[in-house]
């Protein structure tokens, strides 16, 4: 069975750094794509970041240079670290990984950045 369970988040100001984590069980992130998505208040689900299973990342300009997503195979978990934070990256954050048995999500990390 396939889960993504999330950690990290919370509240930070205008300019702080908070960091997400994705612990993955029942896969391996070594062999597979993932992502990171986030959906704010009234807002779509967009995507914030991908993740290839050869270490190529791509990040959505409206993060791009504040964000970095990373892998640490020996613990299978994956990390989101957002600096720089601002008040319009409020949002629910998602990791998402897609496998052959189907696509799965993480249950969703709240951030809330205060100006």
């Amino acid at each position: 069975q396939v889960r993504l369970v999330q950690s990290g988040g919370g509240l930070a100001q205008s300019g702080g750094s908070l960091r997400l984590s994705c612990a993955a069980s029942g896969i391996n992130f070594r062999f597979n794509d993932m992502a990171w998505y986030r959906q704010g208040p009234g807002k779509e689900r967009e995507l914030v970041s991908t993740l290839t299973r050869d270490g190529i990342t791509n990040y959505a300009e409206f993060v791009e240079g504040r964000f970095t997503a990373s892998r640490v195979y020996a613990r299978n978990t994956a990390y989101l670290q957002m600096d720089s934070l601002k008040p319009e990256d409020t949002a629910i954050y998602y990791c998402h990984v897609n496998t052959k048995w189907g696509e799965f999500w993480g249950q969703g990390t709240q951030v809330s950045v205060s100006s």
